[in-house]
């Protein structure tokens, strides 16, 4: 320690010590404190420490005050330099605000820039597509123009050479003839009623000269120029196109020959009324037998094949006891009736004669006529009988009436009357086309569903429109002074757009139905180039009422015909509230679409017809025309003329007091004019107090009350009057309505005549009517009438809808699922709530389809909803449903139906947003139809169009792309390049490159896609028609060519084929049969047309299952073609494809691997190595040498097959997972088990991590690339060495 003296005096120099030499001196300033002051802050430091001097104290507190000083100035150095760096750094922030402040002002003028670019881009793409389908319209206006010539000019040229050939043959044999010494008279000299003149000379053989040869319609061959070819008809399915339906005929030739002999031939007649095909039987005692027959033996058999294909089946005949009773009724189902039969024997009665005169003499071409005969050797026809013979014999001119001349039991005879109503119920009425054409050489269009695409369309529904209006205008709606509304509808319709929809307002039964009926009609006349959509709305519960269907009808009928404009959402949540702004959008909308060469733009505009008391409040600003009450004199015009209508006459006292009772404006109303006219009419002969009683009615509901009452005391016993008032409330309980057919099964005891007479007496008075085969109320009134005066109001719908449950129940379990099943059973159970049979009714998977392809998939989801089910909950339920029924499919039919049903659920979970669970569904259809049908059939095509769809919702365009494409090749192979399965694919193409703005790419397929629309629009008839148009054609050929000739031969092929088609195998036999026999003769038996008939024939035995025969004509056309066609021609390939599908289902491996290598060559020389086909065939072949063992053969095809798949489809492809799959069994097969997991572990992988390949949790059995990739191929069937 030291002393005080070693304290430093300020300003003294101290030296650094520790350096050991000579440091640096400092000079430390030192402020020192007074002493006392030291001593007092040493003193109050504490205690005093022993052995602690004063000096020790005082240096300790300098050395304190000096770190003080010290930390204190740094503290102040830090803060100043802190300090500048903030206030730098408010400058940095200040001057970096100014500059995001301008960078900012001009990213928003960057932003306004490309959007006013962007517009402009658009503009000028939108004007591009125009200019282009204005240019495209007049390059088809034009080429059609100079077609139409061209056929013109050959048609009369070659009609001037046929005239003169056949004048110069006549000629030569009138002077043959009359050097002969024969006279010959001409056609009006002679004395028969054919019009024949008979030619006879000593040793000559006759010959008969038929007047409608020289008059006949031109024949097919001088309508078009054909190009002389070998090939018939033959339509490309395999490698190469062919263009045109048939290959010696260009496809224009054909449109414009078709749209030719349509106006010489007989088009197709409306032969179905309502929806029915009603057989009306006219039968004497004698046939009694064979009509008992047909009723109980034969009539469930067509009712289940009309009823399968969406129509009803109703047998009507009246007996010769009662017919004197009905003489109105038979009058009307003599006109309703779709074919009218008349079993005759020897005698006949008048209500006989009375029949026959109305069906077979007065209109004998209304409708199909069938006249069976039974003869016999003891029995002559009587005089009466004769006669009516001889007038039908008269009356029938062009020969329509097919006559059944039996000899033999009446059991027989019932069995032949079933026979020809089958034949023209099938081919006449209803027109019915094949479904499966990829076995044939032919290019017929498959099917309706193709031609619909993506649109779920109802034609119940189409149809119950079509007769709502039919029937609309064809009322008495003259007399109601509609004129000025007319007209005032007019001056509203030509106001200069935009304008909002229009209301047409009024009470109900007002008549707006009926004004817009007749205001349309009119429009029709006068613009027949304008388009009208319409919609009637029926009960509040029936389908028709429906909202979401209805804007889901119009919409899809709209854009069916214009595609500019935007449609809307299918969600049943947001339709209903979307619909009103959609309308006043579309009021105002102008359309330019160039299908339509004579109208380039177009208004559309809306009008709405609305009831006063409920019309919406969104509405009421629309502008609006009212109907007024019915003035005096429109009363009586109406009065006067339903009593003209019935031969009556009313005084001056009944008009006055007609008159004075219709004065409010309850009595004004026309409907309530009209029912009160035709019940004083039916009651014109009965006591005057009853009439009064009409009088006393002062609304229609009353009076509809009291034409209830009149009905029922008008018939003629109490079971009668029980059976019409039930029938009355299950049309009331129903939600469509029920079918005459219907009500005979549910009361047995009900005759056919006393449901005509009922029916008759109601829609007379304007109670029911009958729209698409189906009892319904004409009018809503008349509805809440029966509801008020048969079931208390509304309180006892239990029992009658218990009554229609147990009925379409029953249907149910005998598995007949038709649409009438599918709209009422669901919807009957959920008005009852009851709601664990509605859930079973649901999982019934033919239900829900019908359902959904007929558009009411919204009705499926709110039956769901009701049920407690949400969506993904519905998707697991039908997953389970469809595993439970694959486990009972084992036939290829029930394996289609399987893929129809899973193709159904896939779409109807893809419309429900669902793209994830909607992927699994749509796999597995293609891979059923795939193994089941062939990789090439349109199934196929359709199955991975629908994938896609699903695709480009999740916005995987590469996947969806791919698809397309895969689609887009299978239709062009099975259809031709100018199909409208064709331009669909094409427009899908085009709308997902647009997605990518791909926009050239998408303009060049939306060209090409309106190309094809254009040619298939102007296609008239559908397959009933081509088939009258071939059968005319062959006639003419016939007459004019002779009938051994090639041409004539090529018609038999072709008129074969269409018959193939309508699934008429009988017919189709015989003509393919006589191509094939003429063929022969005419061109020789190696001639590739013979080639061509014996393939046909072929596939034809195919489908009856007759193998060998079908074998050995597969083997006979294969060797021709290979004579006569090149290696790789695509025939020849088509050939050897099927007749290797042929060997290998009837297990003859050794004679079907030969085919599969040599269709492996043409398709390398076809495609090149490296194309996907070439990989498919390769595994084709492969599976063949795993089948027959030959697994080091099989291997090298595998490998090379699955390096073409990778580098064509990509590593992760389905078809890569399936062919590693199929060497992982091949290498465990061979004991390279390592080998086989490593392989079968990347398959697997692949599977995963695709979604698509998924399907529950149960391994698929069948492959995703068809019959040809799967190790375990079909089971052999059991054939017969040869």
């Amino acid at each position: 320690m030291g002393t005080a003296s070693s304290l430093v005096s300020p300003g003294e120099v101290i030296e650094d010590g520790y350096g050991g030499e000579g440091g640096e001196a400092c000079e430390i300033p030192v402020e020192v404190k007074p002493k006392a002051r030291l001593l007092r802050s040493s003193f109050r430091r504490g205690p005093r420490v022993i052995g602690a001097s004063f000096k020790s104290t005082g240096s300790v507190d300098l050395e304190y005050a000096a770190e003080y000083e010290r930390l204190r100035k740094e503290y102040e150095i830090f803060r100043v330099s802190k300090n500048n760096e903030i206030s730098s750094m408010q400058k940095k922030e200040a001057k970096l605000d100014e500059e995001n402040k301008r960078l900012r002002a001009e990213l928003q003028a960057l932003q306004k820039t490309y959007q006013k670019i962007l517009r402009e881009k658009e503009s000028a793409l939108e004007a591009k597509y125009q200019a282009m389908e204005r240019a495209a319209t007049f390059e088809h206006d034009r080429d059609k123009v100079k077609r139409q010539f061209k056929i013109f000019r050959e048609t009369k040229e070659k009609e001037i050479q046929d005239l003169l050939r056949a004048k110069r043959d006549l000629e030569a044999k009138m002077q043959q003839l009359q050097s002969q010494g024969i006279q010959v008279y001409g056609l009006n000299d002679s004395d028969s009623d054919d019009n024949q003149t008979t030619v006879t000379a000593a040793g000559t053989q006759c010959e008969y000269w038929t007047g409608g040869v020289l008059g006949s319609e031109p024949s097919m061959g001088s309508m078009m120029q054909l190009q002389q070819t070998f090939r018939g008809p033959e339509f490309a399915h395999s490698l190469i196109d062919v263009e045109g339906p048939f290959a010696n005929v260009s496809r224009d030739d054909w449109d414009a020959a078709v749209a030719t002999l349509l106006q010489v031939s007989p088009h197709v007649p409306q032969a179905l009324w309502s929806n029915t095909v009603r057989c009306y039987l006219i039968f004497t005692q004698e046939t009694k037998a064979e009509l008992d027959i047909f009723n109980k033996k034969y009539s469930p058999v067509l009712r289940k094949m009309c009823e399968g294909l969406g129509h009803f089946y109703l047998n009507v005949y009246f007996s010769e006891e009662s017919a004197a009773s009905y003489t109105v009724e038979r009058k009307q189902e003599i006109e309703r009736s779709s074919v009218c039969v008349l079993l005759l024997k020897s005698t006949v009665t008048s209500s006989v004669v009375e029949d026959c005169e109305e069906a077979f003499v007065k209109n004998p071409d209304a409708h199909p006529l069938v006249l069976y005969l039974r003869t016999e050797e003891d029995h002559n026809l009587a005089g009466p009988t004769r006669q009516l013979l001889e007038r039908i014999n008269a009356a029938d001119k062009a020969a329509k009436v097919k006559v059944v001349d039996h000899s033999g039991s009446a059991d027989d005879g019932a069995g032949l009357i079933f026979a020809h109503l089958d034949k023209i119920i099938k081919q006449e009425l209803l027109g019915l086309e094949g479904a499966d054409v990829d076995s044939k050489d032919s290019g017929i269009e498959e099917g309706r569903e193709e031609d619909s695409g993506d649109v779920l369309w109802d034609l119940h529904d189409e149809q119950e429109q079509i007769e709502s209006y039919q029937q609309a205008c064809s009322s008495t709606a003259s007399q109601l002074g509609f004129q000025k509304y007319i007209d005032r509808l007019n001056d509203m319709i030509a106001a200069p757009p935009p304008t909002p929809p229009l209301l047409v307002s009024g009470g109900p039964g007002s008549g707006k139905s009926l004004l817009l009926s007749k205001w349309i009609e009119l429009q029709q006349k006068q613009s027949p180039n304008t388009l009208f959509l319409y919609h009637f709305v029926g009960c509040p519960l029936s389908a028709s009422s429906e909202p979401v269907l209805i804007i889901k009808r119009l919409t899809v009928k709209l854009l069916q015909h214009f595609w500019s404009i935007s449609g809307l959402s299918m969600e049943p949540s947001k339709i209903l509230e979307e619909f009103p702004r959609w309308l006043e959008r579309l009021s105002s909308h102008y359309i330019v679409r160039s299908t339509f060469p004579k109208i380039t733009l177009l208004t559309l505009t809306v009008v709405v017809s609305v009831s006063v008391e409920t019309c919406p409040q969104a509405w009421r600003l629309w502008p609006t025309l009212h109907l007024d009450p019915l003035s005096p004199r429109e009363v009586r015009s109406v009065v006067s003329a339903e009593f003209q209508s019935m031969d009556l006459k009313l005084t001056k006292d009944q008009e006055k007091k007609l008159e004075r009772h219709c004065r409010s404006a309850s009595t004004c109303n026309p409907l309530y004019v009209t029912l009160l006219a035709r019940m004083i009419t039916r009651l014109a002969s009965a006591r005057m107090i009853t009439r009064l009683q009409c009088l006393q009615c002062q609304d229609t509901m009353s009076l509809y009350r009291l034409a209830l009452k009149i009905i029922l005391n008008s018939l003629n016993t109490d079971k009668e009057q029980r059976i019409m008032r039930e029938i009355l409330c299950l049309v009331c309980a129903s939600h469509n309505g029920v079918s005459e057919s219907e009500v005979l099964d549910l009361f047995p005891e009900l005759e056919l005549p006393v449901l005509s007479s009922m029916l008759y007496c109601l829609n007379r008075l304007c109670i029911v009517t009958l729209r698409c085969g189906l009892i319904r109320f004409q009018h809503l009134q008349a509805c809440e009438a029966v509801r008020l005066q048969f079931l208390g109001g509304g309180s006892s719908f239990t029992a009658y809808r218990e009554k229609l449950i147990y009925y379409f129940s029953q249907q149910l379990s005998q598995d007949r699922v038709t649409w009438r099943v599918a709209d009422e059973l669901p919807w009957l159970l959920q008005q009852q709530e009851d709601k664990i049979k509605l859930q079973r009714s649901l999982l019934n998977l033919f239900v829900s389809q019908n359902l959904y392809k007929r558009g009411h998939f919204s009705e499926l989801l709110i039956y769901w909803q009701y049920v407690g089910k949400d969506k993904s909950s519905m998707a697991t339920e039908y997953f389970d449903s469809l595993k439970h029924y694959e486990k009972s499919c084992e036939s290829e039919d029930s394996m289609t139906k399987l893929a129809d049903l899973y193709e159904t659920l896939g779409r109807f979970l893809k419309d429900l947003g669902l793209p994830s669970q909607a992927v699994a569904p749509l796999q597995r259809s293609l891979e059923i139809r795939e193994t089941a049908l062939d990789p090439d059939h349109p199934s196929v095509a359709r199955s991975l169009h629908q994938l896609a769809g699903v695709y480009v919702q999740w916005k995987k365009y590469g996947n969806a792309e791919q698809l397309y494409k895969q689609a887009l090749e299978i239709s062009e192979n099975a259809y031709g390049a100018e199909h409208a399965s064709v331009a669909r694919e094409l427009e899908s193409l085009a709308m997902l490159y647009q997605k990518q703005n791909k926009y050239e790419q998408a303009e060049k397929l939306r060209k090409r896609s309106v190309k094809i629309r254009q040619k298939t629009a102007r296609q008239k008839g559908h397959m009933y028609g081509f088939t009258l148009l071939r059968r005319r054609a062959l006639q003419l050929e016939e007459l004019t060519l002779g009938k051994d000739s090639a041409d004539c031969a090529k018609t038999l092929n072709e008129l074969g084929v269409l018959y193939y088609l309508q699934n008429n195998l009988d017919a189709a036999k015989v003509f393919l049969t006589r191509s094939l026999e003429m063929r022969q003769r005419v061109l020789g038996p190696d001639h590739p047309d013979c080639a061509q008939s014996l393939n046909n024939l072929a596939a034809l035995h195919t489908e009856r299952r007759e193998y060998e025969t079908a074998e050995d004509m597969y083997e006979r056309a294969l060797d021709i073609r290979k004579k006569a066609l090149s290696p790789d021609h695509p025939s020849l390939a088509y050939t050897l494809k099927h007749l290797a599908m042929l060997y290998k289902r009837r297990g003859k491996l050794d004679k079907a691997m030969p085919l599969y290598e040599l269709s492996l060559e043409i398709r390398e020389k076809s495609f090149g190595p490296k194309h996907p086909s070439v990989a498919t065939a390769l595994v084709n072949l492969a599976v063949i040498y795993c089948q027959l063992k030959k697994h080091s053969d099989a291997l090298p095809l595998y490998e090379r097959a699955l390096k073409v798949y990778e580098d064509s489809l990509g590593r992760s492809h389905p078809r890569v997972g399936e062919t590693l799959k199929n060497l992982a069994v091949l290498s465990y097969e061979e004991g390279d088990f390592e080998k086989a997991a490593e392989l079968y572990k990347r398959a697997m992988e692949i599977k995963e991590a695709e979604p698509s390949l998924v399907c529950g949790n149960a391994p698929s059995r069948h492959s995703s690339s068809g019959d040809t990739v799967s190790l375990r191929g079909p089971a052999p069937l059991p054939h017969a060495p040869r």
